[in-house]
């Protein structure tokens, strides 16, 4: 008896299901899943935690337009973290900053829509560590394994064993000159080189396994007084610019790979050809000249186009690329063009670096983002580095890498940063000695969060 019974039942279940779904109306599409409510999101725990933040996250919720974020010390929500009540946001993380060391936090999060909102998902505790806590310490040139990871140097910073070499040694494949390999450096005077500083880099170099990009051949801030005041006719002037170029690169021929051949030749307004000694004695077609110069010297070597401001200035960008496309057009020969990343915290958007990027590679050039540092105080706002700034310093560096490590293989060659530690960048002097730290070490060569920001860049 009890079985038939529960035959029965089961029987009348299943007639009762299938007149309901025969009287739906067949014109309603109205999907089975808008019954549903609201899911909660799940809370995927928390990342990048150090003594004083965090990141929260948590997955996607079909159907909801935002999210509300608690966090509190007290794991019973009886009070909140200052604005993080119900935070509402549209992203499916938080990088929470300004929190006590060695401390319990927990955060919960809930789904929202303009019909409802879903109960809390689970809650997440989060410890901060303790006395500074570490920034990750992989090597970026063994994360960035595309594109060499490159850095500024000067000739009396490679001394073997020291702070400075460990690290250079272990973070970077490529290396830059800062200024030792440029013309009033290499030839002070007519006839007379000095090679004591650009052989002690190459050779550096070399014994090390590293990279070299030669920078710069020609710019008009590195002009040796004895060719700034040349007397000898327009014709002797060239000469003596080509003599120089066949120089350097015969003696670095197989040692350098790449160079910057001519550096910051574009005016920022207006978009002119900048007048310097080299326009006035040959020609307004001087680039042109000493790339041919350079590719007569070397056949194998990279040459580069090297210039500022070309993602943030659109008129200088402009004439950048139109200067390229002269030479493209004219048969010269030029391989990659360096976008100098001189930028600051909250400048180039990442909408600006592609579309300079895209101009790039639509014109086959390999991309160099040379001379990186990122200025954490531009308006002279902070007295010190704080969590925010130096947060945001971080994104914008991942900003940077991340657009970069986007781009096809073939277009890939280096970026290269513009010194190792804050207290030692070119910035400094620049604006006179003011608060800035825009590399990815420190004044006591400890990581920085912008370190951090180049290893997340890469993922």
């Amino acid at each position: 008896m009890k079985i038939k019974f529960i035959k029965s039942m089961y029987l009348l279940l299943i007639g009762s299901l299938f007149a309901l779904v025969n009287c739906a109306d067949p014109g309603d599409d109205t999907d089975i899943a808008s019954s549903i409510g609201l899911g909660s999101p799940i809370t995927s725990g928390a990342y990048d935690v150090t003594s004083s933040g965090f990141t929260a996250s948590w997955t996607r919720v079909y159907k909801a337009d935002s999210y509300e974020l608690d966090i509190s010390k007290d794991k019973n929500f009886e009070t909140f973290l200052a604005g993080y009540q119900a935070k509402s946001l549209t992203t499916f993380n938080e990088e929470v900053y300004g929190l006590d060391e060695t401390t319990d936090y927990f955060f919960r999060v809930r789904a929202v829509n303009s019909e409802e909102t879903s109960s809390n998902s689970g809650v997440i505790q989060v410890t901060t560590l303790a006395g500074g806590g570490p920034e990750p310490v992989k090597a970026l040139k063994d994360a960035a394994t595309t594109f060499f990871v490159g850095m500024s140097v000067k000739a009396d910073q490679l001394t073997s064993g020291s702070k400075y070499d460990e690290i250079l040694k272990r973070e970077f494949s490529s290396i830059t000159a800062e200024y030792e390999m440029k013309m009033n450096i290499i030839l002070p005077t007519k006839g007379n080189y000095d090679w004591s500083k650009s052989d002690a880099i190459v050779d550096y170099a070399i014994a090390n396994g590293i990279n070299v990009h030669g920078h710069a051949l020609v710019w008009h801030n590195s002009v040796p007084d004895w060719l700034k005041n040349y007397t000898g006719t327009n014709a002797e002037f060239e000469q003596e610019v080509k003599d120089y170029i066949t120089a350097v690169l015969t003696r670095y021929k197989g040692k350098v790979t790449s160079w910057d051949v001519v550096n910051e030749a574009i005016n920022d307004a207006g978009g002119t050809l900048r007048q310097t000694v080299f326009s006035e004695k040959m020609g307004d077609n001087y680039v042109a000249k000493c790339f041919q110069f350079a590719r007569e010297a070397d056949p194998d070597v990279l040459l580069f186009y090297n210039d500022y401001s070309v993602t943030t200035n659109d008129t200088k960008q402009t004439a950048i690329f139109k200067l390229i496309d002269d030479m493209k057009t004219n048969n010269v020969p030029i391989d990659g063009i360096g976008f100098q990343m001189h930028i600051q915290y909250n400048s180039p958007s990442v909408n600006q670096m592609e579309t300079a990027v895209n101009k790039a590679l639509d014109r086959g050039l390999k991309l160099h983002f040379s001379e990186l540092d990122v200025r954490a105080n531009p308006n002279k706002d902070i007295t010190t580095l704080t969590e925010e700034r130096a947060i945001a310093q971080k994104n914008k560096i991942k900003e940077v890498v991340a657009v970069y490590n986007a781009i096809p293989q073939a277009n890939k060659y280096a970026i290269s940063v513009w010194g190792m530690k804050d207290n030692e960048s070119w910035l400094l002097p620049f604006y006179d000695n003011y608060n800035e730290w825009p590399l990815l070490y420190d004044s006591n060569f400890e990581i920085k969060k912008a370190h951090t920001g180049f290893l997340e860049g890469l993922k």
